[in-house]
């Protein structure tokens, strides 16, 4: 229903964040990296969005890149994670990071967020591998350009993490290409990131 919101900021509190759009305020939940990366109050604020439907309420959910928004929705897409644990694990981590424990199987480092236990690290970094297993078996993830992309581990795990974020795998796999495969996987990431779409991502 909604994708982006562009407005002034007119207030926020901790995981909250008020953007007035032609006259209206909209209440966007936000993680503690989000709220870094908004301007000053009055000047203006774009935040992609995610609504979340429930019975009794409307949950409105901001975020300020691309990257975060799709790592959002595939963490709660797993099987106990809800929005709250979605927004402490990117209160902690960078979407790239979350992307490398994933791909990396270091599901420890999802445990630096605030509620998620070991057991829960374990099940957000399993399933979310297993989506990336799957794409794999479907032929979704192509094989890596050869003479373009070594075949290091980086590199794998690289595409493997762009694809946790949401990105299509081909689309990945080329942008990966573009650098040196000797790249730490996060740096790897990151430059993909960038260069995939610099607006969305934080770059102006």
């Amino acid at each position: 229903m909604f994708y982006r919101l562009r407005g002034t900021l007119i207030h926020t509190e901790p995981g909250m964040a008020a953007v007035e759009c032609g006259g209206v305020a909209f209440k966007c939940l936000t993680s503690l990296s989000t709220q870094r990366a908004l301007p000053r109050q009055g000047e203006e604020a774009i935040l992609y969005t995610y609504l979340n439907v429930r019975e009794d309420a409307l949950d409105l959910f901001g975020f300020a890149t691309i990257s975060e928004l799709n790592c959002f929705k595939m963490l709660t897409a797993v099987s106990g994670v809800g929005p709250k644990v979605a927004l402490a694990i990117l209160s902690a981590l960078k979407p790239e990071q979350i992307a490398v424990a994933v791909a990396t199987g270091d599901s420890r480092a999802l445990t630096r967020a605030s509620g998620v236990g070991p057991k829960l690290a374990q099940r957000i970094a399993l399933e979310l591998r297993d989506k990336v297993k799957k794409l794999q078996s479907s032929g979704a993830m192509p094989e890596m350009p050869a003479g373009q992309v070594s075949a290091s581990s980086n590199t794998s795990a690289a595409v493997n993490a762009l694809a946790v974020l949401g990105f299509a795998p081909s689309d990945a796999a080329a942008t990966v290409a573009k650098f040196d495969g000797s790249l730490p996987v996060e740096e790897l990431i990151r430059r993909s990131l960038q260069s995939m779409d610099p607006e969305k991502h934080g770059k102006k």
